[in-house]
């Protein structure tokens, strides 16, 4: 099957169906959270470190960077935050910004294979972002939307995947550099958004024979106990065959469904994870 390798200047992370499953931490994102924003436009990065650290801790295998503070210099501040996390963790990068030159800047500061979140379907995204993923020899978040926004048909969902694949190709960008997300939307919002997701994650496998990722997160946003919904989509997304999220490994439930569904979908060798799992929270009770 597909593997995406991506790299520091000391670690690999190899992201594939037969390969433990890769969590990509979240937290280093101002969206939705005012006082990081606040800080990280003061040129206070305390925080970002603090939330480097901690994810990584907690089992991340790749940090997610964005730099996306309104009215503040992006491409400036996304390289800045690279070099930063790079200082503190041996963790691969995920560079998450919509402005391309905010990308080129940070993919520039990188040291290692970085994965860019995201492309879509549009045309202006396709050559705007493509291009600076085979410059840098990164890979690249697929995101199934294009000029028409995101279909509830899950057939044109897979058409625009499809689409962004070929265009990679013509860029000398190979599939195995193409990671794609179905776009999970809210499930209290559009009732079969998880089963969707799960159906897509399941022909991007099978059919397109690609790595995938997700927000799994959005498919609880505006309903209570979002945790404990979240963490049961992970398990049966991975179930499905998806092999990576962008999500919160600080939620300890949702570390643990996700340790949970690689024994039970056989990518956990001898149960060794779980077990390993295990004593470290009874562990952290005992103390």
């Amino acid at each position: 099957m597909t593997e995406t390798t991506l790299s520091s200047i000391t670690k690999e992370v190899v992201i594939g169906v037969d390969r433990p499953f890769v969590v990509i931490g979240e937290r280093i994102n101002p969206t939705g959270r005012k006082k990081l924003a606040e800080q990280m436009a003061a040129g206070d990065y305390s925080r970002v470190e603090a939330d480097a650290l901690a994810q990584v801790e907690a089992g991340a295998h790749v940090l997610d960077v964005n730099a996306g503070v309104p009215m503040a210099n992006e491409p400036k501040m996304m390289r800045d935050m690279v070099a930063l996390v790079q200082s503190l963790s041996d963790a691969p990068l995920c560079l998450d910004s919509s402005m391309p030159a905010a990308l080129d800047a940070g993919l520039a500061e990188c040291n290692g294979k970085a994965l860019v979140n995201s492309v879509t379907g549009e045309e202006e995204s396709l050559e705007a972002v493509l291009p600076l993923v085979k410059k840098y020899g990164a890979a690249v978040v697929a995101i199934c939307n294009d000029e028409e926004g995101i279909s509830e048909d899950t057939d044109k969902r897979f058409a625009v995947a499809k689409k962004i694949i070929e265009r990679a190709a013509d860029h000398g960008i190979t599939k195995a550099d193409v990671v794609v997300d179905p776009l999970v939307m809210p499930v209290g919002a559009v009732g079969n958004s998880g089963r969707a997701a799960l159906m897509l994650v399941r022909r991007f496998r099978e059919e397109l024979e690609v790595n995938t990722t997700c927000g799994a997160s959005n498919v609880s946003f505006g309903l209570p106990n979002r945790v404990d919904l979240n963490g049961a989509f992970v398990a049966m997304l991975i179930g499905a065959g998806l092999t990576s999220a962008i999500t919160n490994p600080l939620h300890l439930d949702v570390m643990t469904s996700i340790t949970g569904a690689e024994v039970l979908a056989g990518i956990d060798d001898r149960c060794k994870r779980w077990m390993k799992r295990c004593r470290r929270l009874a562990k952290e009770v005992a103390a």
